[in-house]
């Protein structure tokens, strides 16, 4: 097999940090690559008015691949006043580079695992009938549709003249004609039936592949239904292609009720942009928190796999580093299957359970304590120590 030229984008904060050791345990698993780091981040932001720079996009159409730690994000205002001085009240307008890779590169299929390890003392657990307490295992996989819905980008405040005369030809508006448009903050949530069949189909793909029996459609279609709409109507046509799977729907606001009282019954859910976002972070918690969650966001040439944590910069400067690796590792155990290397990722996922079902070395996180410099004095490993332990198991 020719060697990946793979673009690393360690981004903000803790991605500075777990990203390299995502790359030493992957190389120790036998993985050679060519890394290119590519720039993109808040600083970028601030120094150039744009937080995915054209070079880093043209790297990425260029290998086709990347690995991506994590970014910092601000709400509108203050991030224009952290532009540099020659660049502020040029109109210029924060956008989150990894929403922009997901729609420049319309990598429209996100997966995210979320599947408890033995011995992890994060994982969900619940009191039995008789007074004990049971711990269910959990193996969701959410495949979120990336790219359209709330978070497609299609928004306004004070919205124009025109937009306001589209939208009064709704009956519904009618309730909202007396507002000034000053007044008025809109955001749209936009389906299509493409995006719809692609996100279904590769789930359903997915169960069949890996030995699921269901895949739940987590949507809103008696509230939403045009467009949870489209996804039931869209689901059940896919299914036809996929008779041993069993086709489920839920409501997301029920789905949230019922992971955490049966999370064990459900394998592949399937949803649109927000709703998979929030069901995704739901399952996770039940897995150990964003220190396990990883992503894939993948489109029909280019994938970009990520944990699914943020920048956390009040962990960023800490000597020695102690958030927990293992969510940006399991990403790249992602990217090594995206390519064919699945012998080499299986290997990276049994090393990361056994370390986690031993015991021995653990991040603050899995202690319960509380982040800070003070977490390594009571017991908790070091960022390194973790990706130390996890190389040794392989």
């Amino acid at each position: 097999m020719a060697k990946q030229t793979v673009v690393v984008m360690p981004g903000d904060g803790i991605g500075q940090t777990v990203l390299p050791e995502a790359l030493r345990v992957i190389e120790a698993a036998g993985f050679e690559a060519d890394y290119v780091e590519a720039d993109i981040g808040w600083e970028y932001w601030i120094s150039e008015g744009n937080a995915l720079p054209e070079r880093t996009v043209d790297l990425l159409a260029e290998h086709k691949l990347g690995l991506f730690g994590a970014i910092t994000s601000k709400p509108k205002d203050k991030a224009a006043a952290e532009l540099a001085p020659e660049l502020q009240d040029k109109g210029l307008s924060y956008f989150s580079p990894i929403v922009g890779m997901r729609q420049r590169f319309s990598l429209d299929v996100c997966i995210r695992p979320c599947r408890s390890f033995a011995g992890n003392p994060l994982n969900f657990i619940r009191r039995t009938a008789d007074g004990g307490f049971e711990e269910p295992p959990v193996d969701a996989v959410i495949f979120r549709q990336n790219t359209e819905g709330m978070y497609s980008g299609v928004e306004w405040t004070h919205p124009p003249a025109n937009v306001l005369e589209a939208l009064g030809t709704h009956t519904k508006f009618k309730a909202f004609a007396e507002a000034s448009p000053a007044d008025l903050a809109i955001s749209t949530r936009i389906f299509t039936r493409r995006a719809c069949q692609r996100i279904l189909r590769a789930g359903f793909e997915y169960a069949r592949k890996h030995g699921y029996k269901s895949v739940t459609v987590c949507e809103k279609p008696n509230v939403l239904r045009e467009t949870s709409g489209m996804m039931e109507e869209e689901a059940k046509k896919t299914q036809a292609d996929f008779p041993e799977i069993e086709l489920w729907s839920t409501n997301i606001d029920a789905q949230m009720m019922w992971l955490t009282k049966n999370p064990e019954t459900y394998g592949v859910i399937v949803a649109g942009n927000l709703f998979g976002d929030i069901v995704s972070d739901a399952f996770a918690g039940l897995v150990g928190g964003l220190g396990f969650a990883a992503s894939g966001n993948i489109g029909e040439e280019v994938a970009v796999f990520e944990p699914t944590h943020g920048s956390a910069p009040k962990y960023a400067e800490l000597d020695p580093p102690i958030v927990n690796p293992i969510a940006m590792i399991l990403a790249a155990a992602m990217l090594l299957d995206h390519i064919g290397e699945t012998d080499k990722a299986k290997s990276v996922r049994a090393a990361v359970a056994a370390v986690v079902q031993e015991g021995k070395v653990r991040p603050y996180d899995m202690m319960k304590l509380p982040g800070g410099a003070d977490a390594i004095g009571k017991g908790a490993a070091t960022t390194t120590q973790v990706t130390n332990a996890i190389i040794e198991k392989l």
